[in-house]
C-alpha cells in the first residue's frame, strides 16, 4: 500500500464498503460521543468521517489529536448506521473504522480559525495566508478561478485561437495608468515597465500573421483598486484578430463569454443569445453610463416636450436654449419630501445647483377623506 494514501478524502464510496483503505489528511472537525472519536478527516479532493472507539489499538494516539493536525490513518470501510447518512458528503453513505494512526504533523492553537465561517481582520488573515485558504469557502473560490480559466482556454482553443505568452519585462508603453517599475541589474540606472496589458506585443503578432491570439494576461497597473479589481495586478481575457470587422468580434466572442457564465451560473439565469446591443448614445440616455447594470429597473427618460413653455418656469426659461434638455429619473419608491430633499442635498453636493422634483398623480387627501395636503395634483382638485 502506498506510504500516505490509497484514497483521497473524497474519494471512498458505497462501492468500497468492506475494504481497506489509508487516508492522510487535516483534522477538520473531532467530536467526542461518549469514548467514541468521530474526526473529520479533510484533504483537497474532499471529507471523509473516521470513527476510533476505545477497542481500536489507535485509540490512545486519536485522544490526542486536535484540530489541524495532520495524520494518516487506516482502517475498514464500512456503511454508516441507518440515519447517519449524510447527503452534503460524497462519502456520506461510509465511514472509516480506524485500527492505525500516525501523526505526520502536529499543530499548536490556530491564530485565524479553519473551520466556519468567522472573519477575522485582514491583517491577521493576510499574515497566515495559508491557513486562511484552508477554508472551504475560499477553498472553493480558488477552485472556481481555477475552472473558469480552463473553461475560457478550452472555448477560445475550440474557436481557433492560440495561447501565446508575452513577456513581462518591457518597455514602458502608454495606457491608462502608471506603470510599476523594475530596475535592471545589467543596465544601472535603467528600468523596465511591467505591462499595464499586453497590446504591442500581441499587434506584433498580428503583423507577424499568427492571425488569432489569446491569452489569460497579468496586467500591472499603478493605481488604486476598484470593486472589481485588486490594486496593483489583475488578469484578463486578452484577445487579438487579424481580418476582422466588428461584427465578427462579437459573434466570436459571444459564445465563449455566455458559455462561461451559464457552465458557472448554479442555476441562476443566462441571457439567452443573440444578447441585446445597446448604441452608446442610447445608453448614455437611458443609464447615464456606457456600461449600464440592466439589473437596475431605472431608465431616464427625455422630458424636455412636457415642460417646454409650461408654468414650471425654471425648466421653461432652460428650454429657450434648444441644446438644452430636461431628464427626468423615475424613483416609484421615493414620493416622500424627506426623499427629495436627501436627492437634492446630493446633488448640491456634486456642484449642481440641484434637484427638481415632481410628485406623481394618485390618490389625494380629499380622496381618502383627509384635508388636501396641496401638493399632489390629482383627478379630483388639480392643485399641485
Amino acid at each position: 500500500m502506498h506510504r500516505y494514501r490509497s484514497h483521497t478524502c473524497g474519494g471512498l464510496r458505497a462501492s468500497d464498503i468492506g475494504t481497506l483503505a489509508r487516508l492522510s489528511g487535516w483534522c477538520h472537525r473531532i467530536r467526542d460521543h461518549g469514548g467514541v472519536l468521530f474526526i473529520d478527516l479533510r484533504d483537497h479532493y474532499g471529507m471523509t468521517q473516521i470513527v476510533v472507539d476505545p477497542d481500536s489499538p489507535a485509540f490512545k494516539d486519536a485522544e490526542k489529536v486536535r484540530s489541524e493536525w495532520v495524520i494518516r490513518v487506516d482502517g475498514k470501510v464500512r456503511a454508516r448506521p441507518a440515519g447517519t447518512e449524510n447527503a452534503n458528503l460524497a462519502t456520506g453513505q461510509v465511514e472509516m473504522f480506524v485500527t492505525e494512526l500516525e501523526v505526520l504533523g502536529a499543530a499548536a492553537e490556530l491564530p485565524v480559525p479553519v473551520f466556519g465561517d468567522v472573519e477575522y481582520p485582514e491583517d491577521q488573515r493576510l499574515k497566515y495566508r495559508f491557513l486562511d485558504l484552508r477554508r472551504e469557502k475560499l477553498h472553493n473560490n480558488i477552485m472556481t478561478r481555477v475552472k473558469v480559466i480552463d473553461s475560457m482556454r478550452r472555448r477560445m482553443k475550440d474557436a481557433g485561437f492560440n495561447e501565446f505568452s508575452t513577456p513581462i519585462l518591457t518597455a514602458s508603453s502608454p495606457e491608462g495608468a502608471r506603470d510599476f517599475l523594475v530596475p535592471s541589474r545589467i543596465h544601472p540606472g535603467t528600468f523596465y515597465a511591467l505591462p499595464q496589458a499586453p497590446q504591442q506585443y500581441k499587434q506584433l503578432l498580428m503583423m507577424a500573421g499568427f492571425d488569432r491570439y489569446f491569452q489569460i494576461a497579468p496586467c500591472f497597473r499603478d493605481e488604486d483598486p476598484r470593486a472589481d479589481r485588486l490594486p496593483g495586478e489583475f488578469y484578463q481575457l486578452d484577445v487579438e484578430m487579424s481580418f476582422v470587422e466588428q461584427e465578427d468580434v462579437f459573434s466570436t466572442m459571444e459564445p465563449v463569454i455566455r458559455g462561461v457564465f451559464e457552465e458557472f451560473a448554479g442555476g441562476r439565469p443566462v441571457t439567452p443569445s443573440p444578447w441585446p446591443r445597446i448604441p452608446y448614445a442610447e445608453s448614455m440616455a437611458k443609464y447615464g453610463s456606457d456600461k449600464p447594470d440592466l439589473r437596475n429597473p431605472i431608465v431616464m427618460q427625455d422630458v424636455s416636450e412636457h415642460f417646454r413653455g409650461s408654468g414650471f418656469k425654471i425648466f421653461a426659461r432652460m428650454l429657450e436654449d434648444p441644446k438644452n434638455r430636461v431628464w427626468a429619473i423615475p424613483a416609484k419608491t421615493g414620493g416622500s419630501r424627506a426623499f427629495c430633499d436627501r436627492m437634492n442635498s446630493w446633488a448640491q453636493g456634486e456642484g449642481q445647483p440641484g434637484l427638481g422634483y415632481v410628485a406623481g398623480a394618485g390618490v389625494c387627501d380629499v380622496e381618502r377623506g383627509a384635508g388636501c395636503g396641496g401638493w399632489q395634483r390629482c383627478s379630483s382638485c388639480r392643485e399641485s
